[in-house]
């Protein structure tokens, strides 16, 4: 008896560190805009590939007026229809001065280090290298709200090569801190 008690325990011990090496990485930052507004909170799923490769949405104020517009584009090699990421930007309507409003820097200087994660967590980026890895968790801190980014699938086709015929992105708009706790 006594053997299996320890042999289950065993168990229980390794079950639980496979779990913890498989929880995706959490990275966050905060986008250089530190103002007040919130948004309507709403959670959804972006599905691209080649035949759709942008996803546009807009994003509510408390109030229920259109505020910011999300815009999920492709990247690939210059004069090419490949695909080998995707980027995220998060424009605000009543302020059209930026593009992307998820960066740290409003425009950042070449003194910046571009393998900073905190500076890439807008880019969807499946390569092995990346300054993200493609399953971390992102949060990111924009005025009063968060955006979460989770890639949740990809796909390239061949296997082998570095063009993506598909990518699914669950996005989260939030006025909670989705880390928990007091982690402000």
């Amino acid at each position: 008896m006594k053997t299996f008690l320890k042999l289950g325990f065993s168990c229980l011990l390794l079950a639980g560190a496979l779990a913890a090496q498989s929880a995706p990485e959490t990275l966050y930052a905060e986008s250089f805009r530190h103002g007040a507004t919130r948004i309507t909170e709403e959670r959804f799923e972006a599905k691209l590939d080649p035949r759709n490769p942008v996803y546009h949405e807009r994003i509510k104020d408390t109030v229920g007026a259109d505020r910011y517009t999300l815009a999920i584009t492709p990247l690939g090699p210059l004069e090419d229809n490949q695909i080998t990421s995707w980027q995220v930007k998060l424009a605000d309507l009543h302020y059209s001065i930026y593009d992307n409003i998820l960066l740290a820097t409003p425009s950042p200087s070449p003194d910046q280090r571009l393998d900073d994660p905190r500076n890439n967590l807008w880019w969807l980026n499946p390569r092995r290298f990346a300054p993200v890895p493609i399953d971390a968790r992102r949060i990111i801190k924009v005025d009063g709200f968060y955006v979460v980014l989770q890639v949740k699938a990809y796909h390239f086709n061949p296997l082998d090569s570095p063009y993506l015929d598909s990518m699914t992105v669950e996005v989260q708009f939030t006025n909670s801190d989705p880390r928990g706790g007091d982690s402000k």
